[in-house]
């Protein structure tokens, strides 16, 4: 029995939705592209085997990065290339929240608030890890923006990944241990103290836009109220132990960076009006429970996850800025004495790397085990 996907709830309930809502141009988008995904519609290529004479048809995928069916390979390659990147030392997974009482203003503004929320988390890690009181050496970090909580609610969050040691200005490394080395007391007001004061910044220079459950926030003193409510709330950031050894970090960083709001695998079935998923509850220390919602709720919670056009969802930040990261951990490996992993995929075609990866030998006849010749690729089958 074939598995329910994502793209078949979309073909089933997807006219609905547009009876009832209007997605914005990149949801709808996201949509046809997970309607269309290895359809035909993207075209596809075709392999003849050279000794029986079988034709073999692979269709083109979206290659959306919101499609659950696209997501493997990229994830793969990435994780690959941070290979490279990873040292022999602690590392931290650190997720900074924000309370849900600013959900409808950031939903609203979510390119200039997304980019609030890494620019407060990287002023904060900043802050913190220069000072001595810390650690006071200059440390390397990954950020992954989710704005999905277990269910498909709106919950934007940022995910670190958090080297726990760094170099000092004299070109030292530091560090302290397995002990995680930043107070969360202090983490989570200097984070609250930041993000509020950029929040009242834009709101006073008339560049916030107020849409829905938003827009009472166009007035000075309910949008003061806001301020002062979460001010007046504990912004708890949650610090994950350490990793142990360097691969358990690559894998780590995988399950994080593409990630969507929900994978194919949690999608129990599908009735003419309804979808059951599976959910984590937090409040049973995380237990996996069934949950069922209209179709049309289904995919209005998914398309709310849609980032917006050309927005860069991975960031990297200190010894892990692009720029100058190879100078920094050429010096970090040799202050450590600890080896260089090496990509094992960077020099590989695609199908090289499906074999690698997966065992799919896409060259080989399924009919005879003979060799399929070259793809041609054709046009779209259907548009």
């Amino acid at each position: 029995m074939k598995h329910l996907t994502v793209q078949d709830i979309f073909l089933r309930f997807y006219p609905e939705y547009l009876d009832k809502y209007t997605p914005s141009s990149q949801q709808s988008k996201v949509a046809n592209c997970i309607i269309n995904c290895k359809t035909g519609a993207y075209g596809a290529n075709v392999s003849m085997c050279e000794d029986c004479g079988h034709l073999q048809i692979h269709y083109n995928s979206c290659r959306n990065r919101c499609c659950p069916m696209c997501q493997a390979l990229p994830k793969e390659k990435w994780m690959d290339k941070r290979r490279e990147d990873v040292l022999e030392a602690p590392y931290f997974h650190v997720v900074f929240t924000v309370p849900q009482e600013l959900n409808p203003l950031i939903y609203s503004n979510q390119q200039f608030l997304y980019d609030a929320m890494y620019h407060c988390v990287s002023a904060t890690i900043e802050e913190l890890t220069s000072d001595t009181k810390h650690l006071g050496a200059k440390v390397g970090y990954i950020c992954v923006l989710h704005t999905w909580g277990s269910e498909m609610n709106f919950h934007p969050h940022i995910h670190v990944i958090l080297l726990g040691g760094g170099l000092t200005a004299e070109n030292q490394w530091r560090d302290k241990g397995e002990e995680f080395f930043l107070p969360v007391k202090v983490l989570s007001k200097l984070f609250r103290g930041k993000y509020l004061d950029e929040l009242k910044n834009l709101w006073e220079e008339r560049k916030l836009q107020f849409h829905g459950s938003s827009e009472k926030y166009r007035n000075h003193y309910a949008f003061k109220e806001l301020l002062n409510t979460c001010y007046e709330k504990d912004w708890v950031p949650h610090c994950k132990k350490t990793f142990n050894g360097a691969q358990s970090v690559i894998n780590y960083l995988g399950k994080y960076t593409h990630r969507i709001a929900i994978s194919n695998h949690r999608i129990i079935r599908m009735d003419e009006d309804t979808v059951t998923y599976y959910v984590k509850d937090y409040r049973e220390e995380g237990k996996w429970k069934e949950f069922t919602i209209s179709g049309v709720e289904f995919i209005r919670r998914f398309l709310m996850h849609v980032p917006p056009k050309r927005f860069v969802r991975i960031r990297h930040y200190g010894l892990l800025c692009t720029r100058t990261k190879t100078k920094h951990l050429t010096l970090c490996r040799n202050l450590l004495g600890c080896k260089q992993y090496l990509s094992r995929l960077k020099d590989l075609d695609t199908p090289q790397m499906l074999e690698t990866l997966y065992g799919i030998k896409v060259t080989v006849c399924k009919c005879c085990g003979g060799h399929l010749g070259k793809p041609q690729q054709r046009i779209p089958l259907r548009i």
